[in-house]
């Protein structure tokens, strides 16, 4: 079974270079063909992992070892709840959004560059969520890095070349202080295996160089997902990006490059220690509230969601950080709802933009009028991200207040319902200024956008009302194993290598 781990990359890089190759002899069709498919196999693999994992692994692991070499003198994958759960995420997502590209990507002219970036950008976050490896983390991380720099880029314009070469010199500031933490680790320990390191580490008394390393990764890392006060190239990143890609930035990069990799290090290398809980609690604290203040003043709607983005990572901040069962199921599985309402307000976003070519407030009216699936779709995901019941964002958010509240941190919890507070004003005025009203007279030929753009935003919606349903006993595995994962702690060393040797 652990065979079925390198295909999270094989098969979106293979797609990748088949798209590059071929894409302009066999044009549209192909590209389309070959995109969904793959995509298609990819969110197979990643549901039928997640239920094969429980169901039928021994410890809930699995070890894939390249070349047949045991870990660590080998490089190896590893495949355990919280892998899982992230690849079930990243790829559903992407599924979804690669279906909405068909249709709007024809605003833009090159469609096989845009599959081709797409898919280095997925095989970039599918590797840093299945290594076992902490220097071909740093690599995956720049295959999908260097890609969103281009993907953000790839309209072309001014805004667009000044967004992308922000979000570049930031990015690689991060990855220069990643790539520093990794080197001055790996002196220490003379190991790259992630597991192996966190057996090593936990052998050593003098543990100099954690408390340096530890903050060159959470400023990387940090900036990577786009924290407070790590924050400024997001705001510009996200809405020069065709929508589409700034649903993947929003839904799962920042994520999977910041979150996943900081709490994957944090406690299962290092052994979450008191001092990095109140450094992750303070800064999604110190998100939340900041980037919803300023969300509030935006009228260029990409770049207001651009702003809540930045606040409801701070709440799967502080919930992880948090460290309890209760705070990290909350944080995990407001990792997953804000994937899904995040993106779909952006994809919301696009079809805006691609039906009346604005993305200003103040310029629009009454778009209820001629797009009903594009305003119903987007008052449901306002409603998730708010935090109304029922709908999923309810659920994750009143988990991590009532764990904040058990942990004694009673601030932090009155500042995650004022900053839902905060994000349901925000929205009520997207609702108001873009869709009620009179419909103004130059977008009277507004209609709604095409089948397959509808369909992602349709699908998405729905996951919004029936995400409470994970809580479900029969369903709850799914979070449950995610939440061991990191409990577990740097148990994660003898996991994988007790794993890698049967």
């Amino acid at each position: 079974m652990a065979n079925i781990v390198p295909f999270f990359t094989i098969i979106p890089l293979f797609t990748a270079f088949a798209i590059s190759l071929l894409g302009r002899i066999f044009k549209n069709a192909f590209i389309h063909t070959l995109s969904i498919v793959s995509q298609f196999i990819l969110l197979v693999l990643s549901l039928l992992s997640s239920v094969l994992l429980h169901r039928f692994v021994d410890g809930k692991i699995l070890v894939y070892k390249i070349g047949g070499w045991i870990p660590p003198f080998g490089i190896c994958m590893v495949l355990d709840g919280l892998s899982s759960f992230m690849l079930v995420t990243v790829n559903l997502l992407a599924f979804f959004v690669a279906i909405y590209s068909l249709n709007y990507m024809n605003k833009y002219t090159d469609k096989p560059k845009f599959f081709t970036l797409f898919f280095l950008m997925l095989t970039g976050m599918n590797g840093v969520i299945v290594t076992g490896d902490l220097f071909n983390l740093y690599v995956f991380l720049e295959i999908a890095s260097i890609a969103g720099y281009a993907l953000v880029a790839f309209g072309t314009e001014a805004e667009e070349l000044e967004a992308s070469f922000k979000y570049a010199v930031m990015g690689s500031v991060a990855s220069a202080f990643i790539f520093i933490g990794i080197a001055f680790l790996y002196g220490f320990v003379s190991t790259l295996n992630m597991a192996d390191m966190a057996r090593i580490l936990g052998t050593k008394t003098n543990q100099w160089v954690l408390p340096f390393v530890s903050a060159l990764f959470f400023m990387g890392f940090g900036l990577k997902a786009a924290l407070v006060p790590f924050h400024a190239w997001l705001p510009d990143a996200h809405p020069s990006a065709p929508a589409s890609i700034s649903a993947m930035l929003s839904g799962v990069l920042i994520k999977a490059l910041g979150i996943y990799a900081l709490a994957r290090i944090l406690f299962n290398i290092f052994g979450i220690l008191p001092v990095y809980s109140k450094i992750l609690m303070f800064l999604g604290a110190l998100s939340m509230l900041v980037a919803v203040v300023l969300a509030l003043s935006q009228w260029d709607l990409k770049r207001l969601l651009a702003y809540h983005s930045i606040s409801q990572i701070g709440y799967i901040a502080l919930g992880i950080g948090l460290g309890t069962p209760l705070g990290i199921l909350g944080g995990l599985y407001h990792l997953f709802n804000h994937s899904i309402f995040k993106s779909l307000l952006f994809l919301n976003s696009g079809a805006i933009d691609y039906a009346i070519n604005s993305r200003d407030l103040k310029d629009m009216s009454g778009l209820r009028e001629r797009m009903p699936i594009t305003y119903h779709t987007n008052l449901i995901a306002s409603m998730s991200i708010a935090g109304i019941p029922p709908f999923n964002g309810f659920f994750s958010k009143l988990i991590i207040i009532i764990a904040c509240i058990q942990s004694g941190y009673i601030t932090y919890a009155i500042a995650a319902v004022v900053g839902s507070l905060l994000t349901l004003a925000s929205f009520m005025k997207v609702q108001k200024f873009a869709f009620l009203g009179e419909l103004k007279e130059k977008y009277r030929d507004a209609k709604e956008v095409p089948l397959a753009m509808q369909l992602s935003m349709v699908v998405l919606s729905i996951i919004c009302i029936t995400g409470g349903l994970l809580l479900l006993p029969s369903l709850r595995y799914f979070l449950d194993n995610a939440v061991n994962v990191l409990l577990d702690g740097s148990n994660y060393a003898n996991r994988v290598l007790e794993t890698a040797l049967k």
